[in-house]
């Protein structure tokens, strides 16, 4: 996945989220509340407001919705300035409401978390921390200047100043708790989504690179019957033809062609695999495959297979799934990347279980970061030592989390730990001490010829497109 995909999904192009219709719908809403407080307190209450001011706010909230209507298409959608802009609008004019309504003697002060939160959940961080500050600004100006609330007697309305500081002491508070919590949330929550996406972007790869093996291998299959015909076709020829040197020269060339396509036909079906090979493959195989684009990148990878202790020496077969292929080869890539010299890759077997063991020579994985492997788009701060072995290396825990996912979906489960770990049993070779992943599946899940999923058996299916 290219470095500018990957800004993307982390959000760093991020426009045009939000419909303006949206907003315009919430301020109806909010106009309506506005409207009804004010007719409430003014002729049920009998409080002496500032009408013509209140209706003055209100109105310019009305105005700018319908310019908004009129003015904009329906589909349209705000940048996040644009919506920035139209948050601190209604932020400024709920405060300019406030100052003519008592200020936090108003009840409704707490509104001004709103705004806040709406920019929390759907801007970034340096929209919500202007937007933040302006509402705190804003709370303890409103605390000193305001108009009071006078009853229809004259008397004045007003809380006692402890109480006064207490709503500012908790609006304060709460802005800066709900900022922080609904940035953190939608963070983690556009984090996740963004990786899943990228898990299915990686996966959907896999299976058109499996697909078109066997396109590839069916194409090999269903070709070889009629050039093999055109062989034996153009041999008989050859000889009946033996007096006529100049069409002879004709069928020597057909030959040499069907030989040709014979040849062509037979690398493709190599790289393709053979028809039962894109169902199903032994372990070790399967294993091969997933490690072979990191064999030759100045590593060594070395091979182990067998069973465990009291399991059959019979290899088992497992589903080809392409989740397996790209999730393995995610892991050999993560280990190849930080080894020193070698990457050892371990299958092993039971009759109840399946097992992939990859370790390598290098640091092992950071002991602080061990509770987060697996996690989307962990960063954490590289040692000058380790910039200057591998100055172009920007990890973001992308390749594991989309590892650990897809081997998941397959009934997987993963471990990760650390050779130099003393509680740990995985491996007592001194060599052996860097990153260390153990894969587990039962072997029902993923063995192809029992269990949950075995691959039918029977004559070969044509494809359907």
């Amino acid at each position: 996945m290219t470095e500018s995909n990957i800004g993307l999904l982390r959000g760093e192009q991020r426009n045009n989220w939000i419909r303006l219709r949206t907003l315009i719908l919430l301020r109806w809403v909010a106009i309506c509340g506005q409207i009804t407080a004010i007719t409430v307190a003014q002729q049920l209450y009998n409080l002496q407001l500032e009408l013509g001011l209140c209706y003055i706010a209100v109105g310019i909230s009305i105005v700018g919705n319908l310019i908004a209507i009129f003015v904009f298409p329906e589909n349209k959608r705000l940048s996040e300035f644009e919506n920035f802009l139209m948050v601190l609008f209604d932020l400024l004019q709920l405060a300019f409401l406030l100052y003519l309504t008592g200020g936090l003697n108003n009840p409704f002060a707490m509104l001004l978390l709103g705004p806040v939160t709406v920019s929390a959940n759907v801007m970034g961080m340096r929209s919500t921390v202007i937007l933040g500050a302006t509402a705190i600004i804003l709370v303890t100006l409103l605390a000193q200047f305001h108009l009071p609330l006078r009853t229809e007697q004259g008397f004045i309305l007003r809380m006692p100043e402890l109480f006064v500081f207490g709503n500012w002491t908790a609006i304060i508070i709460a802005v800066m708790f709900m900022g922080a919590y609904s940035q953190r949330i939608n963070s983690e929550i556009r984090s996740m989504s963004d990786a899943l996406a990228a898990t299915h972007m990686a996966l959907s790869r896999e299976q058109k690179l499996t697909d078109l093996g066997g396109v590839v291998a069916a194409a090999a299959h269903e070709l070889g019957t009629p050039l093999a015909t055109i062989k034996l076709t153009s041999s008989e020829l050859m000889d009946e033809l033996e007096d006529r040197p100049e069409l002879q020269e004709d069928i020597v060339l057909i030959r040499e062609q069907a030989d040709r396509c014979r040849d062509i036909l037979r690398d493709m079906g190599r790289a393709g695999k053979d028809d039962l090979h894109l169902r199903q493959a032994p372990l070790s195989t399967v294993v091969n495959e997933a490690a072979e684009p990191h064999m030759y990148r100045g590593k060594s990878i070395h091979f182990d297979e067998g069973p465990e202790e009291g399991g059959s020496f019979q290899q088992p077969t497992i589903l080809r799934k392409p989740e397996i292929i790209h999730g393995l080869r995610n892991l050999v890539q993560n280990a190849v990347d930080f080894a020193r010299a070698n990457v050892w890759v371990e299958t092993s077997w039971t009759d109840d279980a399946i097992f992939v063991r990859i370790m390598d020579d290098g640091r092992g994985y950071p002991p602080q970061m061990l509770g987060r492997i697996g996690d989307p788009f962990v960063r954490r701060r590289r040692a000058e030592s380790d910039r200057k072995a591998r100055p172009e290396y920007e990890g973001m825990g992308l390749g594991l989390f989309i590892a650990k996912t897809l081997l998941e979906r397959t009934g997987g489960s993963l471990r990760f730990v650390n050779g130099t770990d003393p509680s740990q049993s995985i491996t007592d070779d001194p060599e052996r001490r860097g990153a260390i992943v153990v894969v587990r599946w039962e072997r029902t899940k993923i063995d192809a010829l029992k269990g949950e999923n075995p691959v039918p058996l029977g004559a070969n299916q044509p494809f359907e497109y």
